[in-house]
């Protein structure tokens, strides 16, 4: 999907604006030598960026406008390093606020339907994201925010709430909640908004059964925006990416070339009209594709597939790379293994080696060795590496609020 003249005029004015504004990005392209862009060639020649070039400049290295334009700041979790700054202008938040709108709409959700939002507020892009496109389309926020379960489902049946965005995490959790108490009949919920993590087709189809609702995947990163950014269509043919505010590349992580449609690699993303901490060619290390031809729904915005994973949370052991994402596909093959789980990698100093122990729910009918036998098989299979593996009764791992983490290693403790 090449750039089109309209978005490189735009990047075009971005790099000026940048270069005008003395920020930490106006000298990497001085001492690169950029001044403009003109042609698609020109664009290619800009140089990637990434979340540490945004710790290089903490806290406010990246703003491009005064500090009198700036109305907010969000941040990331900072759990890996330095936090991400991003400063915001009204026009900003206002954007924001039309594309999540957008993404409301292409999910069919009106200005009737009362929302019950559930991600963080605060530094965190979440939950006012959700609550600005909310009310932008015009429909009832409920702006509940993360835990207090017991309030969340009193509010849930007492307002008739028709919308639940969360994390798929918690969205599990309250699917579960629902379950056990023998409430699904007295909700009223028709959709769900899943955004922050990515999830497997078992935990999908177990919230969509449960709630007994439509599920939508809502995409978004601290760095552009926040969450909004796009979302799939009735359709379910991959993520609509809002090219009036954003261009797409996708990229090989390892040799940084840029893929063609429909080749899997790693999202990178130019905001063309963003003001307090513009962003060309940031690396979200989301791995994904983009779908070539125009969706069945007949919107034109160009397409994501679902997000397979993150480049950066590839693990290594007996010298085979591995990714999570790949165990969910094997667990979600085995029959009766839930959706959750988790991975453990550590040294073992007597034999000098390094061992992986999954650990998988999975549902009281099957027996748990066989399934134990199976997945241990499928991996061997797979990648010549030989887990322990622990099948453990349903809701035995933690459940979490926010996103979940998967895997846990102990190689450096």
């Amino acid at each position: 999907m090449e750039i089109s003249k309209k978005q490189l005029d735009l990047v075009d004015a971005q790099i000026k604006r940048i270069i005008d504004s003395g920020n930490y990005y106006s000298e990497v392209y001085k001492k690169a030598g950029i001044t403009g862009v003109s042609t698609p060639e020109d664009f290619k020649k800009i140089p990637f960026t990434d979340k540490a070039d945004l710790r290089n400049a903490y806290p406010l290295g990246i703003q491009a406008v005064p500090d009198e334009k700036v109305v907010r700041i969000h941040s990331s979790s900072g759990t890996t390093g330095k936090p991400v700054i991003i400063p915001y202008t009204a026009k900003d938040v206002e954007d924001w606020a039309t594309m999540f709108a957008r993404c409301y709409e292409i999910a069919g959700i009106t200005s009737k339907d009362r929302i019950q939002i559930t991600p963080g507020y605060g530094l965190w892009t979440a939950g006012i994201g959700f609550q600005a496109g909310c009310e932008k389309l015009g429909a009832m926020a409920i702006p509940m925010g993360p835990g207090n379960t017991e309030k969340q489902l009193q509010m849930m049946i007492d307002l008739e709430s028709t919308v639940i965005c969360a994390t798929s995490s918690y969205a599990l959790l309250l699917a579960e909640e629902i379950n056990k108490r023998g409430l699904k009949d007295k909700i009223k919920l028709k959709k769900g908004i899943i955004g922050s993590e990515r999830w497997s087709e078992a935990k999908r189809n177990y919230i969509a059964k449960e709630l007994g609702i439509e599920l939508y995947d809502i995409y978004g990163l601290t760095e552009i925006y926040g969450p909004g950014i796009g979302i799939n269509c009735p359709d379910q043919t991959g993520m609509h990416i809002f090219d009036d505010f954003l261009y797409t590349e996708i990229i090989d992580p390892q040799t940084l070339e840029v893929l063609p449609d429909g080749e899997e690699g790693e999202i990178v993303i130019t905001t063309l009209v963003k003001e307090g901490a513009p962003l060309i060619r940031f690396r979200t290390h989301d791995l994904s594709r983009i779908l070539p031809g125009q969706c069945s729904c007949g919107r034109s915005y160009p397409r994501l597939d679902t997000i397979r994973g993150r480049s950066d949370d590839m693990f290594k052991i007996h010298g085979v790379n591995m990714f999570p994402s790949q165990v969910e596909e094997i667990l979600g093959s085995v029959d009766g293994v839930s959706s959750e789980y988790k991975i453990d990698i550590a040294h073992d100093n007597n034999s000098n080696k390094d061992i992986i122990m999954i650990t998988a729910e999975a549902d009281g009918r099957v027996d748990f060795m066989m399934a134990a036998d199976k997945i241990r098989s499928l991996v061997k299979s797979r990648f010549n590496v030989t887990p322990k593996v622990a099948v453990v009764s349903l809701n035995t791992l933690p459940r979490s609020e926010k996103k979940t983490q998967r895997v846990f290693d102990h190689r450096g403790d």
